[in-house]
């Protein structure tokens, strides 16, 4: 309940929102991988409970999505930010090398995303304007436009 003293503010109503009886309000965010020409490979929208978080927030949320749609649904490929073990690199994502599929642990993904950021791995563009450490906060509009750009390593003497 908010009364006289209690300050509102405005900057978490932000569009689009989904509301129901019952549940916490949830902001979507739609990030993107692109390669370095601008153009993109992959999509996927995030549900985010708040319209501020860091960087490193960012990507504990795409990793947790994107491996929990992957556990639900247990594809051939999975299209994630970084690759698992015990999978080899195809043209369209990650293909488990036996053929029984197990489920990914989101944690340890988590932790090789992190790995990967702080050494260059992938960079984060947002609002076309380069993140550089995994504290920097960044604020949710819905004209915000997130990129991942994996880098890829050169192969050659």
């Amino acid at each position: 309940m908010f009364t006289a003293t209690t300050p509102m503010n405005y900057s978490t109503i932000v569009q689009p929102v989904t509301i129901q009886m019952g549940e916490k309000m949830s902001i979507q965010l739609t990030v993107k991988d692109e390669t370095a020409a601008g153009k993109a490979t992959y999509e996927t929208v995030l549900e985010l409970m708040t319209d501020r978080i860091t960087v490193k927030e960012l990507i504990r949320s795409r990793v947790f999505q994107e491996v929990r749609e992957y556990n639900m649904k247990q594809p051939e490929v999975f299209r994630g930010l970084v690759q698992p073990s015990e999978t080899e690199q195809t043209l369209n994502g990650f293909r488990f090398r036996k053929a029984k599929r197990k489920p990914i642990d989101w944690e340890k993904q988590f932790a090789a995303a992190i790995d990967s950021f702080r050494n260059n791995g992938f960079f984060i563009l947002v609002d076309d304007m380069q993140v550089d450490t995994l504290e920097q906060e960044i604020t949710i509009t819905p004209e915000t436009t997130v990129s991942f750009l994996k880098l890829v390593p050169l192969v050659g003497g």
